[in-house]
């Protein structure tokens, strides 16, 4: 009996060909590959089926291919042990404002999806810009050395702002821009398949951080009304743990932004909440709920966090980008 092929997974997971998977022959791949899926963890966040009936490959071969994958890549049982160390290879990406990184417990986490949720002008899209700039610094600034992903839902996108902010970080603009990959997603089923190409985008181009801005305005358009709720929340759903999976998979960031409504049976307190419901509520590692304050200030509060404690930091937003407010 041959012995099976094993490899050591790396701190920091990278590409890998499903060519290199075990039993994945010529025919296989190829039949693979037309059917878009490029890389082993492709397959092992796919549904069986769903392969089968894109590739034409029997089920049972499927089967057989993603046991392979998951060997490969070294999923399987954990010690808690291993998991701490795991969990010390997560990496942080800088906002641009020290109070805001530490409410945030040193920054944007890799490995999880964090959400700033608030209402128009607090300063969601003003992150994501700035964000998609902190992650091309050197680590020892607060940066991955890394590329970003920034999917485009509503058009808020704009390259003057990211201009602004790399002159201002000290980096040169047009590098700065030639590192963040930049899409106009048009409707949710776009968004999806988007982030399905991104499994093999992301390790091919150096992406540590990818930005959808923001996650829940194509949902909420397609889906209207109470009797589209039920395939909404389901499809939503099943985006957020694609994006999730994209996370864990390659070790990056994925930071989404969302939108509020009005909630008229509250009388007391914040009237507002996120859209997305329960859904919404469950997948993020991290909620941040942005408000307005006076002139430039805004206020960002910790809504739920695991790892971190409930709180609250004041920041600015300046032409230089998110700052620390000025005593």
């Amino acid at each position: 009996m041959s012995k099976e092929k094993e490899v050591k997974v790396s701190a920091e997971p990278g590409f890998v060909s499903i060519r290199e998977i075990p039993g994945v022959n010529p025919a296989i791949a190829d039949k693979l590959e037309a059917a878009g899926f490029v890389s082993a963890w492709m397959l092992v966040v796919a549904k069986p089926e769903e392969i089968a009936e894109k590739t034409g490959i029997p089920a049972v071969t499927v089967q057989k291919v993603i046991e392979n994958a998951r060997k490969l890549l070294g999923i399987r049982f954990k010690t808690a042990k291993e998991v701490k160390q795991e969990r010390l290879n997560v990496k942080k990406i800088t906002t641009g404002s020290k109070a805001l990184d530490e409410l945030l417990g040193g920054g944007i986490e890799t490995k999880t999806i964090t959400e700033f949720y608030g209402e128009f002008g607090t300063g969601k899209t003003q992150i994501c810009h700035q964000l998609a700039v902190n992650v091309q610094l050197p680590l020892e600034r607060g940066g991955l050395n890394a590329s970003a992903v920034y999917l485009d839902t509503e058009g808020t996108f704009r390259w003057e702002r990211i201009e602004a902010m790399a002159r201002a970080a000290g980096l040169d603009p047009e590098t700065t821009m030639n590192n963040i990959y930049y899409l106009r997603v048009y409707n949710s089923d776009h968004q999806m398949s988007i982030v399905d190409e991104l499994f093999s985008f992301v390790p091919r181009n150096n992406a540590k951080l990818v930005i959808v801005d923001s996650v829940t305005s194509h949902f909420r358009a397609e889906y209207p009304g109470r009797e589209h709720l039920a395939e909404r929340q389901q499809k939503l759903n099943a985006h957020l743990h694609q994006l999730l999976r994209l996370a864990e998979a390659y070790n990056i960031a994925v930071v989404v932004t969302n939108q509020v409504m009005a909630r008229p049976d509250v009388f007391y307190g914040d009237p507002t909440q996120a859209v997305g419901g329960h859904v919404l509520a469950h997948v993020p590692g991290v909620r941040v709920h942005l408000k307005k304050a006076r002139g430039n200030k805004r206020i960002a509060r910790v809504v739920d966090a695991p790892h971190l404690p409930e709180g609250e930091a004041v920041f600015a937003i300046t032409e230089e980008g998110i700052r620390d407010v000025e005593e």
